[in-house]
């Protein structure tokens, strides 16, 4: 979503240098999902994989145009699964090397399988330094039929602000272990505090 984001024209370019005027279905800036729609015959396609099933130390691929730099090709391994950067999605954290440009790229296992779509870069330079993150392709596909069909995407809400659950209050509790989802505040009139959900509770 963030490659289109403002753009008054969007373009897409193939490697045989043919190019098409793109239109925008919808976008989602949560997830920083776009779904685009060019009229074309005999476009090459790629098999998505299951991003439920890779693991921390797979190799993948990464191909995109860092810098300007068109068709180029990364590689390296899942660093880890679910990560969570502080935005709503768990990536999939990699080191492939992504830079400026890889951003809608697709991340590929070594089946050939497109497990994810590049998005996020951790850097205090601008630059690579390590760690990459992609957009899981399950999640993708989840957003990308519901901008097929309305052009954007609904979520539920539940209306609290929730944290973590430390040992200390766990152990207070009973409850064993750390587990759960501790309520920190509840909306007022908000879904939650309809259903008797309080501040302090553990979901």
């Amino acid at each position: 979503a963030h490659v289109v984001a403002d753009a008054e024209t969007i373009y897409v370019t193939l490697p045989d240098k043919r190019e098409f005027k793109a239109k925008l279905i919808g976008s989602d800036k949560r997830t920083d999902v776009a779904l685009i729609k060019i009229e074309a015959t005999g476009l090459p396609r790629l098999t998505l994989g299951d991003s439920d099933k890779i693991r921390p130390g797979e190799w993948v691929l990464a191909i995109g145009s860092p810098f300007g730099l068109d068709n180029s090709v990364t590689a390296g391994i899942v660093s880890a699964k679910g990560r969570d950067t502080g935005d709503y999605l768990p990536f999939i954290q990699t080191d492939v090397a992504v830079n400026p440009g890889n951003s809608g790229g697709p991340l590929i296992n070594l089946r050939g399988e497109v497990i994810g779509i590049n998005s996020q870069i951790y850097s205090r330079s601008g630059g690579y330094m390590g760690i990459s993150f992609a957009i899981p392709i399950d999640e993708a596909m989840r957003v990308t039929e519901q901008l097929k069909v309305s052009g954007k995407v609904t979520r539920g809400r539940i209306a609290v602000a929730i944290g973590d659950v430390t040992k200390e209050v766990a152990d207070s509790l009973g409850l064993g272990r750390a587990r759960g989802a501790l309520v920190g505040s509840v909306e007022p009139g908000g879904p939650a505090e309809k259903a008797g959900i309080e501040a302090g509770d553990i979901i």
